[in-house]
């Protein structure tokens, strides 16, 4: 591999088994850029993975021994990190239409004429950072969008903590359970921990503050009544799951957003229990979707270690045996289980966080 350290300029890499080829090319564009080279796609593949800045652009020749520049150009479009960097291919006029189908952005054609060559790398590394320019201003775009979300959810929550008098610290804890619950189950393997990497792990836990969000159409006198409710009482306070559902609904804009979709089904679902005897729905088992799965657990886990305007508080060691009865009737059987595999970082946080 030639070239020199100048890092300021763009960085071209130029793969071509005939030397020859390699060092017309590096004179005519040397004064305006930074050139690597390779003699193969295996060679120049080690270089794109041992570099620490990635090239500009790329002019690969096509016919080359080891690894060609179609088979070099198929392994890059299979990884995420190369997939973007722009090919040029160095072809002879009767392949240039295969060229193009493999998917270059542009040919140079054998003999090399040094004006094309400049001209064509040059206006295909400026549309490289015009897209480049695009992308961040969308990924800034988009990240603006999601904190605002993010503050009025978080908005939303505050609301009920505020009516809710214990949901303050319960909205802070049940997202630490969670958070821990599924960091144990990824990190052991379990039966869930690939869904869960699928459903965002991180998203989920955000979306928790929000499970009690329905309560906001609660009447004070049932919310905050000091002691059991009455049957009419009780139906009035399970429509908490349905106003929730219906609130996140009038937000969720979008089908495939995943924050508000968790935050829905959380909502929605977090009452179900996996015997199929909860409400609103009556899910039962896989049904339910994972996330309110969760919720169920570490809801009931804090209602049961806390005081309540209604209950003293259990004691950690009941809370725990509640619990394990409760598994395969009320309570997902794994994630029971998981649960009381690390009944002491659940202790922790609610001792730390009272």
């Amino acid at each position: 591999m030639a070239g020199n350290d100048n890092r300021n300029i763009p960085t071209v890499l130029v793969v071509d088994d005939v030397d020859m080829n390699v060092m017309i090319l590096e004179e005519i564009l040397k004064d305006s850029y930074h050139i690597i080279t390779a003699g193969n796609g295996v060679e120049a593949l080690n270089v794109l993975h041992s570099t620490e800045i990635l090239p500009k652009i790329i002019l690969l020749d096509v016919f080359m021994p080891e690894m060609n520049g179609y088979q070099m150009l198929e392994i890059m479009k299979a990884d995420n990190a190369l997939k973007r960097i722009p090919v040029i291919f160095i072809t002879t006029s009767d392949s240039e239409s295969e060229a193009l189908s493999a998917g270059a952005v542009d040919f140079i054609s054998k003999p090399f004429l040094p004006e094309i060559v400049k001209l064509r790398v040059k206006n295909q590394i400026e549309l490289k950072n015009y897209s480049d320019s695009l992308e961040e201003m969308v990924a800034e775009k988009a990240a603006e969008i999601t904190s605002t979300l993010d503050n009025m959810l978080q908005a939303m929550a505050n609301i009920i903590e505020y009516r809710n008098l214990e949901s303050g610290s319960h909205v802070k804890r049940t997202q630490f359970f969670s958070k821990a619950l599924i960091d144990h189950i990824i990190k052991t393997s379990s039966d869930y921990a690939d869904e869960l990497r699928k459903l965002e792990p991180d998203i989920i836990v955000k979306s928790v503050a929000l499970h009690d969000v329905g309560k906001i159409g609660i009447p004070d006198k049932i919310l905050l009544k000091p002691g059991k409710l009455d049957p009419e009482e009780f139906e009035i306070m399970k429509t908490h799951t349905t106003i929730g559902k219906n609130i996140i609904e009038s937000i969720l804009t979008h089908s495939d957003a995943i924050y508000l979709k968790h935050c829905r089904d959380i909502c929605y679902c977090h009452h179900e229990r996996f015997d199929g005897k909860g409400y609103p729905q009556g899910l039962a088992g896989l049904n339910i979707p994972l996330s309110a799965r969760i919720v169920s657990l570490v809801d009931v886990y804090d209602a049961l270690v806390c005081a309540r305007v209604y209950k003293a508080a259990f004691s950690y060691e009941e809370a725990m045996r509640i619990i394990s009865e409760g598994r395969g009737t009320q309570f997902d059987p794994l994630l029971t289980d998981a649960v009381v595999e690390i009944q002491e970082t659940f202790e922790k946080i609610s001792r730390q966080n009272q």
